[in-house]
């Protein structure tokens, strides 16, 4: 299985493996980003590629569930907020998003998902995908955090060189079809002025989650433990600090998962698809 810690497995300079470091330095855009991923030589965390262009997390179903699908995104705009879609069934394109874009080759990281269960995480998707298959791409939290980045807010996340940690919650979903399930949500802890400031921030990006869905008590959302989340990387809170907790796109992997579709595809969490769309083009003004 390919590595899921953001390790670079991509060829050699001057006899030295690139570090993830000087991957994101020497890839600026979008188109680069793709062309990197496309190749199957990346197969880590997006954070830090592509400064300025929006990331998307990603779900693909078959055209049967593919109209329940989009109304459950319509009904559920905090998790789910639809930035792109197949212009038809069996399409892997998306040129809203970016001209070259190929949906089956272009994320570095996708999980498959049969009958609700996670069957292989795989670099390319080509040798699974069908004819009635139809993508859905979703805003992704990375765009907000560059702003927040920005203001001089800390992430802890990215102190720490791991993944956002998010979690199931007992938040209900508004359900379409046979689409229903929890949301999930992704924590950044802040000092009580800090957090003031990211609710501001992010409720600039609407389309992008949006300003955040719950603060403090994770308890009171179904939260148990912060220190072992559902998906990503646990991080400290201080004593002086709150979680803060927006509605995560890894949500319609928990869907899926409760539906059980015969086939479902998505990203791996932290691995998104970067289009060609500039963040501020979803800043509200």
């Amino acid at each position: 299985m390919a590595p899921q810690d953001g390790t670079a497995t991509t060829g050699t300079r001057g006899g030295e493996t690139p570090t993830v470091a000087r991957l994101q330095a020497d890839v600026r855009t979008g188109s680069e980003a793709r062309r990197l991923f496309r190749r199957g030589t990346y197969t880590g965390f997006t954070h830090g590629f592509a400064p300025g262009y929006v990331q998307g997390n990603l779900a693909v179903l078959p055209q049967a569930l593919a109209a329940d699908f989009l109304r459950f995104c319509q009904l559920n705009p905090k998790p789910c907020p639809l930035i792109g879609m197949s212009p038809k069934a069996g399409d892997p394109s998306m040129p809203e998003l970016g001209q070259d874009l190929d949906i089956r080759t272009d994320v570095p990281m996708y999980r498959v998902w049969r009958r609700g269960e996670l069957v292989a995480e795989v670099a390319d998707i080509r040798e699974v995908w069908r004819d009635d298959l139809v993508a859905f791409v979703l805003g992704c939290s990375f765009s907000f955090e560059e702003a927040l980045v920005e203001d001089g807010l800390e992430l802890r996340h990215q102190t720490c060189g791991v993944n956002v940690p998010m979690y199931r919650t007992s938040l209900q979903c508004q359900p379409s079809g046979p689409f229903h399930g929890p949301m999930v949500v992704s924590m950044r802890p802040f000092r009580p002025a800090d957090a003031i400031r990211a609710i501001q921030i992010t409720s600039r990006f609407p389309a992008v989650h949006g300003a955040p869905v719950h603060i403090g008590l994770p308890k009171a959302i179904g939260i148990a433990d912060l220190g072992r989340p559902d998906y990503g990387d646990a991080v400290e809170v201080r004593p002086d600090e709150l979680p803060v907790f927006w509605a995560c796109g890894v949500t319609p992997q928990a869907v899926i998962a409760a539906i059980a579709p015969e086939l479902a595809i998505t990203h791996a969490p932290g691995a998104m698809l970067v289009t060609d769309v500039r963040n501020s083009r979803l800043a509200a003004l």
